[in-house]
């Protein structure tokens, strides 16, 4: 994620931050500039930028903020509205007077919030029900009275119609790390659920019925394929055996919409990062014979870079640096896959989608 400065004392800020910790000003994050900034009390419980060329500007904090401690985005007054951008995709939220759902459903909202700000980030749409029904985007946050994650479960996760629903048991560590063994998902996080999710979402906003529909089926398959048979078949007889050649994940075998939806959480996965190792600056000067292939020598704003061969080979170097990091320090890989030249493919699908996504297609 993008590193913050406050605008009062220099402290540096994180994403999630409600109130430096130096000078003690409240911070908000501002989706429209797509910064947290510093912000002083106003009177009327408003409160203005610290920043003297926007001392004019009055914004509220998100009803969320002021009644459950769930988010820290920043309203203008002009907008009339008690909730942010963000917020206002909530259609329901879980029952928080049962003990625990505050706790779970707080953790959702800040990996929700991550999700929402890279969309703002690529400039797709991000609309509410209010302001589009059909197309719109909601979230359902559910609780099941005896969450497991099993199939027979009273919350049905996934997208359907624009609404994404989420069990939040899914913000439990110790629930989801049963299932990420279960289902063998070594990257099963909160995140990650939303960023797949996310892609059920853009597949029908973005390719469905779209100049780009035929350059999607060359690359992860005809989509009309029985789906529920797929997923049937998926589950009793497991990915096939050189799945690895073709999908970015053994679920991503399962039917060309799971291959999208996880090639599409990959892809944002991938530019988060990269956004990460940018803001720090880093760099890679491996001391080797050949260097170029693990060489970062000039980090770049990876949502606004349209040359997907170089994102990759900043990629591909810095996650091999990562790796043996861990492995130094005697852990796994921090990232566990491989991409093999279709997979590739579809991840060039994806960004040149999201650079273009009124394009015809032709990659």
């Amino acid at each position: 994620m993008k590193l913050f400065s406050c605008g009062a004392c220099g402290q540096t800020l994180y994403f999630h931050n409600v109130q430096c910790t130096r000078c003690g000003n409240l911070l908000g994050f501002v989706p429209e500039r797509l910064q947290l900034e510093t912000f002083e009390p106003a009177g009327d419980g408003r409160w203005r930028p610290f920043d003297r060329a926007r001392r004019g500007e009055r914004y509220v904090s998100c009803a969320n903020y002021a009644q459950h401690g769930a988010c820290n985005w920043m309203v203008p007054v002009a907008e009339a509205h008690p909730l942010c951008v963000a917020c206002r995709l909530n259609r329901t939220i879980p029952d928080l007077s049962v003990p625990g759902n505050l706790t779970l459903w707080q953790r959702l909202q800040q990996e929700k919030n991550l999700l929402i700000y890279a969309l703002l980030r690529f400039g797709l749409p991000v609309r509410d029900k209010q302001q589009a029904p059909r197309g719109g985007l909601a979230f359902d946050f559910l609780a099941d009275e005896n969450p497991s994650f099993r199939e027979s479960a009273g919350v049905t996760v996934g997208h359907a119609q624009g609404v994404i629903t989420l069990d939040i048991a899914e913000a439990d560590d110790a629930l989801r790390e049963r299932v990420r063994q279960q289902m063998a998902e070594p990257y099963r996080t909160i995140l990650g659920h939303f960023r797949h999710e996310s892609g059920h979402y853009y597949w029908d906003r973005l390719v469905r019925g779209s100049p780009w529909q035929g350059a999607f089926r060359q690359r992860f398959g005809d989509e009309t394929a029985d789906y529920g048979l797929a997923l049937d078949r998926h589950y009793g007889s497991g990915p096939p055996l050189d799945w690895q050649q073709r999908h970015v994940s053994a679920y991503a075998s399962a039917h060309p919409w799971e291959d999208w939806a996880e090639t599409w959480a990959h892809y944002l996965h991938m530019v988060d990062t990269l956004e990460t190792a940018w803001q720090f600056g880093l760099r890679l000067e491996p001391d080797v014979a050949e260097p170029e292939a693990l060489r970062i020598d000039e980090p770049f704003d990876p949502y606004q870079r349209r040359d997907f061969d170089a994102l990759m080979k900043h990629w591909l170097a810095l996650v091999a640096s990562l790796n043996s990091l861990n492995h130094s320090m005697g852990l796994g890989d921090a990232y566990p896959f491989v991409l093999a030249a279709p997979v590739i493919d579809k991840l060039r699908l994806v960004h040149e989608i999201i650079c273009d996504p009124g394009g015809e297609g032709r990659g």
